[in-house]
């Protein structure tokens, strides 16, 4: 079935992908908005601010996830372009067993240092009992959701992209169905919608599993396979390093945007930050989708020196998660009080997301183009241009526009404040996107010219 990678036309392959991903993307972005919405209207915007304080936290442990399974999704697609199915074998080995490791080192020093870190990420008195019960659960359901991330990646690269879709739709379906559950009937709050969310994930991963038992796929569980191979595990994470640095630093800019928040705008600012992040990651999860699409048609392509189906998939994935961050761009614009009335009733929170939104949102066309660009590095196994542009965007850009901008003072003798938090996110967009533009323009002219001297090659034996 991998075959097809190499051979079939790249729109096609792109769409057949790219389709299930973005259903699975989609879908998976509803825990969180599902959990904030039954939360905002049942619990209290208090509870929405708390939610967005663990957020990060949650963050973090999916960056460990990501390290492993995106590295490894990306890992196999390239050995089975190059049919080392030996290779390949082993990746799926290995991916469980450095899920376990990470999973647990994650849950036992979370669980040690919770409220410490909470207090850290911005955590009041009034939001931090909230912040922890969401968390103590999440933490505890830790290894599945590792595990449930890391093998949805290897079944999409391994030609499955609908079986990893289905794994994802089920989880949330399931999610969807215990939170209202928890939440109101058995009146366990926000600690219902944590437990929800673990319990979902852990019916995806017994799914999941299955599905690696069956011996006529290519990859399945067998002898040889169950202990760390020092040389994959390398490769699997230097590939995920890029996502995984990626993930941690936007924790970090969380964080620092979360006390920025509490500094210049109190519970309120954050509470309104949560919601339009809520509202962006949606699409986001779509870009992502388009990302993971591509990702296995780049990486088995790349392995074979296709380099000019390389170049079409990336051309065609940019075109189109940049059209979903216009939308973003569109609808923010033009419509934002609509958008925060699906989280909160809330007058004064309503006030406060709609005058983020317009400024967080005004770049955000460009969002998508830089995302496939860093995703694009990412599955061709080129570490250390995925990490630059993982790093620069958060680290080297937004982290010091976060801190500076609200201390530029203004013309009447006081400081920008609050709306200079807010700034920071479209001033890194648009720095961001142009140095991408710099390295992909390079790396595509690089294509070119291999793809020219391979057709030589091949009219020369012929």
């Amino acid at each position: 079935m991998t075959d097809e990678l190499g051979t079939q036309k790249v729109s096609a392959l792109l769409f057949k992908y790219a389709l299930p991903a973005i259903i699975a993307m989609t879908a998976s972005s509803l825990y969180n908005i599902v959990d904030s919405i039954f939360i905002g209207h049942g619990v209290g915007s208090l509870a929405l601010a708390g939610l967005t304080i663990a957020k990060p936290f949650m963050d973090i442990c999916a960056a460990f996830g990501s390290l492993v399974g995106v590295g490894a999704g990306a890992l196999v697609a390239i050995k089975l372009g190059e049919r080392d199915h030996e290779s390949a074998g082993k990746v799926l080995g290995n991916v469980i067993m450095l899920n376990v490791l990470l999973s647990v080192l994650v849950m036992a020093v979370g669980l040690v240092f919770l409220d410490p870190i909470l207090r850290a990420f911005g955590a009041s008195d009034d939001t931090l009992p909230l912040a922890h019960d969401y968390m103590y659960i999440i933490l505890l359901g830790n290894i599945p959701t590792h595990i449930y991330f890391g093998l949805n990646n290897v079944l999409r690269s391994s030609g499955h992209p609908y079986k990893a879709m289905s794994a994802t739709i089920g989880a949330v379906v399931l999610n969807t169905v215990l939170d209202p559950l928890f939440i109101f009937t058995f009146d366990m709050g926000v600690r219902g919608a944590a437990l929800a969310t673990v319990l979902s994930q852990c019916a995806a991963v017994g799914w999941q599993l299955t599905n690696f038992f069956d011996r006529q796929e290519v990859l399945h569980f067998r002898r040889g396979i169950w202990h760390v191979d020092t040389k994959i595990a390398a490769g699997i994470v230097a590939i995920g390093l890029s996502p995984f640095l990626m993930n941690l630093a936007h924790c970090l800019v969380v964080v620092i945007m979360n006390n920025q928040l509490s500094r210049y705008g109190g519970d309120m600012a954050i509470a309104a930050f949560g919601v339009i992040n809520r509202y962006t990651f949606v699409f986001c999860m779509i870009v992502m989708g388009l990302n993971q699409g591509m990702q296995p048609i780049a990486g088995y392509n790349y392995g074979a020196k296709h380099f000019d189906r390389v170049m079409q998939v990336f051309r065609l994935t940019a075109l189109a998660a940049t059209c979903v961050t216009a939308t973003v761009f569109v609808l923010g614009e033009l419509w934002p009080e609509g958008m925060v009335k699906i989280f909160t009733h809330d007058e004064a929170l309503i006030e406060t997301s709609t005058h983020a939104m317009r400024i967080i949102i005004s770049a955000f066309f460009l969002v998508g183009f830089q995302m496939v660009a860093g995703n694009f590095f990412t599955s061709l196994g080129m570490a250390k241009k995925a990490i630059l542009l993982s790093l620069t965007r958060q680290v080297l850009f937004l982290i010091p526009l976060t801190l500076l901008l609200p201390i530029i003072p203004t013309i009447d003798g006081g400081i920008w404040g609050l709306d200079g938090v807010w700034w920071s996110t479209p001033v890194s967009d648009t720095l961001s996107a142009a140095l991408a533009t710099w390295l992909l323009i390079r790396q595509l002219r690089i294509f070119r010219q291999l793809h020219i001297e391979r057709n030589r090659e091949r009219n020369y034996i012929k």
